[in-house]
C-alpha cells in the first residue's frame, strides 16, 4: 500500500492494485460520519468505435451504448433489487455515466463491507437477455423525449453538437432513439467485456474509514473471482478539425425568456495550469462581481447573472457562456466584443487565485468532493494530482497574461433557445 500526501493539506491518500488491475484510491476522514464509495470504469459516450477484446477489427457500436449499459447492470439474474439491498443497510445507490467514464456509487455510515462487496458483485454480474434489453428501450426513449424538452440540457447537447465536426462527443450521451432501438444484448457484453475488466476500472473510496481495512474487503471479494488475462484496449482515434461544425444556430423550445449560450473550442495544451488560467480569465470577465456582468444589468440585458462552464474531455477545451435575455443576439454580441479586450487587473487575477485556493480548502472538508476531484483526474490525466494547492500558488499574473494573449477566441460557435410561441 502507497501512501500519498496532499501538499499543504493535512490529508493522505492511500493506494494499491490488485493483481487483476483494478487500482484502489483511499482517503480515510476521521471527522466525518460517512462513507462515499465510487467504482469507476474508463468508458463513457465518446468511445463508440473500438477494438473489442479477442477480436481482430475496429467495430462501431450504436450511440448511447455506454448509458444503456450502466442502466442494465442493476438487473440481476436473480431479480434481485439493488436498490432495495442498498436502502435496508442506510444506504444511498446511483450511477451515472458521461463523455469518458461509467461511475457506480454509493454512500452509507454503517455496514461497509457488505455494500462494498455488493458494489463489486453486481458491477461485476452482467446478465442481459432479449427481453430485458427490449425493456430497457422503451424506458431510455421516454428518458431522451424527456430530456428534448428540457432547455437546460439542449442547450449544452444542442451547441456541443454544432462544436464538433466528427468526434463523438458531439452526440448526446444519452444517444437517440434510433441508435437505442439498434442496440442488443450482444453489443452491451461486447463492450461490458473490453470495459469492465478490473484493469480498466477503479475504486474511490473517501470517508470515515481505515485504508488497510478498505484494501483487504476489496482484495478479499476479487480474490474469489476470476478474470480474463488483461489485454489493451484499442480505441479509434479522431483527427477533430480546429474549425466549429456551425457558427450560428436557433432553435424553439417552451422557455418563456430566451436562452443563449456561446463555445469557444480551445486547442491548446491540456494541462491543470492552462485550465486554470482559462477559469480565471472566464471569471474575471463573466462572474457575478465583474464590471461586465454590472453593465449588462444596469442596461436590463439580463435579469439574472451569466453562468460560465468548462469541458476537458477530449484533446479541446471547451468554454461555455450562457445567459438568459430578452435580445439574446445583442448579449451574444457583447460576450464576443468582450472577449476581444484581454486586459485583466493584477488586483483581480490575485483575488480569483485567492478564490481557487480557497475551494481548493473548501473541497478537502467534503468526502464527496474528494472523491470527484480524485476520480476527475484519473479519467483525465491518468494519475491524481497530490500538488493542487501549491499548483495554483504558483499561478503567477505575468505567465498568465502571456497565455491568454496567445489564444485565439474567434473560433467559437453560439445557440438561441427562442419561446415556441
Amino acid at each position: 500500500m502507497k501512501k500519498i500526501n496532499f501538499k499543504n493539506l493535512d490529508l493522505d491518500l492511500f493506494y494499491e492494485k490488485l493483481d487483476n488491475g483494478l487500482e484502489i484510491f483511499v482517503l480515510p476522514k476521521t471527522n466525518v460520519n460517512n462513507i462515499y464509495v465510487t467504482f469507476n470504469t474508463k468508458y463513457g459516450s465518446n468511445i463508440s468505435e473500438f477494438k473489442p477484446i479477442d477480436k481482430d477489427k475496429m467495430i462501431k457500436v450504436p450511440l448511447g451504448i455506454a448509458h444503456f449499459l450502466e442502466h442494465k447492470m442493476f438487473e440481476q439474474e436473480d431479480g434481485s433489487d439493488i436498490f432495495s439491498f442498498y436502502s435496508e443497510r442506510g444506504a444511498d445507490c446511483n450511477a451515472n455515466t458521461n463523455y469518458t467514464k461509467t461511475t457506480y456509487l454509493f454512500s452509507c455510515p454503517n455496514f461497509f463491507k457488505e455494500n462494498m462487496d455488493m458494489l463489486l458483485d453486481y458491477v461485476q454480474a452482467p446478465y442481459f437477455t432479449d427481453e430485458n434489453v427490449d425493456k430497457e428501450k422503451g424506458i431510455i426513449t421516454q428518458e431522451i423525449k424527456m430530456y428534448q424538452d428540457m432547455p437546460g440540457t439542449m442547450i449544452y447537447d444542442k451547441i456541443i453538437e454544432n462544436t464538433f465536426k466528427i468526434h463523438p462527443m458531439k452526440h448526446p450521451i444519452i444517444g437517440d432513439i434510433e441508435n437505442i432501438n439498434k442496440i442488443t444484448k450482444e453489443d452491451l457484453y461486447t463492450c461490458y467485456n473490453t470495459f469492465y475488466h478490473p484493469s480498466n476500472m477503479f475504486v474511490v473510496v473517501t470517508g470515515n474509514v481505515d485504508a488497510e481495512e478498505v484494501i483487504n474487503v476489496i482484495r478479499e471479494n476479487q480474490n474469489k473471482k476470476e478474470f480474463k488475462k488483461e489485454e489493451k484496449i484499442k480505441i479509434k482515434s479522431y483527427n477533430e478539425p480546429k474549425e466549429v461544425a456551425k457558427k450560428n444556430d436557433e432553435i424553439k423550445l417552451n422557455v418563456s425568456i430566451p436562452k443563449c449560450a456561446i463555445c469557444y473550442k480551445l486547442k491548446i495544451e491540456k494541462n491543470i495550469q492552462n485550465i486554470f488560467y482559462l477559469l480565471t480569465l472566464f471569471d474575471c470577465k463573466f462572474s457575478s462581481t465583474s464590471e461586465f456582468v454590472h453593465n449588462l444589468l444596469e442596461e436590463k440585458i439580463i435579469n439574472d447573472t451569466l453562468a460560465v462552464d468548462f469541458d476537458d474531455s477530449t484533446d479541446y477545451i471547451l468554454m461555455f457562456v450562457l445567459g438568459e435575455s430578452t435580445n439574446p443576439q445583442t448579449l451574444l454580441d457583447k460576450i464576443k466584443k468582450e472577449m476581444q479586450d484581454l486586459n485583466i487587473s493584477k488586483t483581480d487575477f490575485e483575488r480569483k487565485k485567492k478564490v481557487l485556493l480557497s475551494s481548493i480548502i473548501y473541497m478537502t472538508e467534503n468526502i464527496f468532493s474528494l472523491n470527484s476531484n480524485i476520480t476527475s483526474d484519473i479519467i483525465k490525466y491518468g494519475k491524481f494530482n497530490d500538488n493542487k494547492y501549491n499548483d495554483i500558488k504558483n499561478l503567477n499574473y505575468k505567465d498568465f497574461m502571456n497565455f491568454i494573449k496567445k489564444i485565439d477566441f474567434k473560433n467559437n460557435t453560439t445557440l438561441i433557445i427562442n419561446p415556441k410561441n
